[in-house]
């Protein structure tokens, strides 16, 4: 009697088909709006743990010291991008290309690679042995911005967690993302993406 009542039934009750059909509908929907929700989490969890550390007191952080610096691009008295280098102390002669953000209207200008090269040339001068930096943008552009400087990618990790991240089932479900390493070495004042001269 169960599957004739809960399925066969179904046929007398239109009203009930409607009801399901409308409900299946709402389901991506509902998923959308979840992860659309849970996106934005992160990213303020993020920009949060981003301003209780260096981006708050970026004198502090990246001008009061040699092993750090900040770049901005401005453009018609406007900022229109920024990136950063900091030292890793546990990399073994490493630099970290950080916080490189370019203005929508301005990429695809030239901001981008001209930021990545303050990034470079800092690493030269100050005798890093590599490059390296981490991303989670999606964007092709992104990728081929850091190749054109010369980086390749090293590694992928999937179910990346963001900095700043609460780290609950819900946003493990859905906030997902993937993070791409890249490295480019700079040995004896070259720098190689595979680490020849």
């Amino acid at each position: 009697m169960v599957p004739d009542t809960a399925f066969r039934g179904l046929i007398h009750h239109p009203e009930s088909l409607l009801l399901y059909t409308a409900m299946t509908g709402l389901l991506p929907a509902i998923v959308l709006c979840g992860r659309y929700f849970y996106s934005r989490r992160v990213i303020h969890g993020y920009l949060e743990h981003a301003m209780s550390r260096d981006m708050g007191d970026i004198e502090g952080f990246y001008m009061n010291s040699s092993d750090s610096c900040l770049w901005v691009a401005v453009l018609e008295g406007k900022v229109v991008g920024v990136v950063a280098a900091g030292g890793l102390l546990k990399s073994g002669g490493a630099v970290e290309l950080l916080r490189m953000s370019v203005d929508r209207s301005c990429r695809r200008c030239g901001v981008g690679v001209a930021l990545g090269r303050k990034v470079l040339e800092f690493a030269v001068s100050h005798r890093y042995s590599s490059v390296v930096l981490g991303t989670t943008a999606y964007t092709h552009a992104a990728h081929q911005l850091y190749q054109r400087l010369g980086f390749r990618c090293v590694g992928v990790t999937n179910g990346y967690v963001t900095p700043g991240a609460r780290c609950s089932l819900l946003e493990q479900i859905f906030y997902r993302v993937r993070h791409h390493h890249y490295s480019l070495n700079v040995q004896n004042g070259k720098i190689t993406s595979n680490g020849q001269h």
